[in-house]
């Protein structure tokens, strides 16, 4: 075979290696994201870019207090982004504008404003979770019928990286 044969060999072997490289980081590992609304405010902005860790949630479950990406439960097409609130076997309360896990008052230095909505005392069912967005009054999240507990199954990862805009670069607690 000439030298021009082998090296287009050598050109296609490259690329496939890398198409199929970055298709199991994308599908296993690692997930960019755009964020598109302002549910998340203040803590993420609309039009923000972010990393997604895929991988964490095959090891541990979520934890209360991480922001993570899931499919909506009704059109599991489009990915909601919010905070873990209760995880299996805690109870949540909205009362008085207030948000009670356990019995106990969740402290929120991320919400923009109080709750301006009650939630009767409920036991968060096992392999799902209780979500809310950080703009309380603002979020499409567990306090609604459309998207309820969050099934496990549903869980795409954990929010880790703010890479864009670059005046905005952080990681995510």
């Amino acid at each position: 075979m000439s030298s021009l044969g082998e090296e287009a060999k050598d050109w296609v072997i490259s690329i496939v290696v890398a198409v199929v490289l970055a298709f199991f980081i994308r599908q296993f590992i690692v997930e960019l994201y755009i964020v598109d609304g302002p549910s998340m405010r203040p803590t993420l902005q609309s039009g923000e870019r972010l990393v997604v860790n895929k991988f964490i949630y095959r090891f541990r479950p979520p934890e209360k207090g991480e922001v993570l990406v899931f499919r909506y439960p009704r059109d599991p097409s489009r990915d909601f982004i919010k905070r873990v609130i209760a995880v299996p076997g805690d109870s949540i309360e909205i009362r008085e504008n207030r948000v009670y896990v356990n019995d106990q008052l969740l402290n929120e230095p991320y919400i923009l404003e109080k709750t301006r909505s009650e939630y009767p005392k409920a036991t968060v069912p096992e392999g799902t979770i209780f979500v809310m967005g950080d703009n309380r009054n603002n979020s499409e999240d567990s306090r609604f019928v459309d998207v309820g507990f969050v099934p496990y199954n549903l869980i795409k990862g954990k929010a880790v990286l703010v890479f864009w805009p670059m005046d905005d670069f952080k990681t995510l607690e």
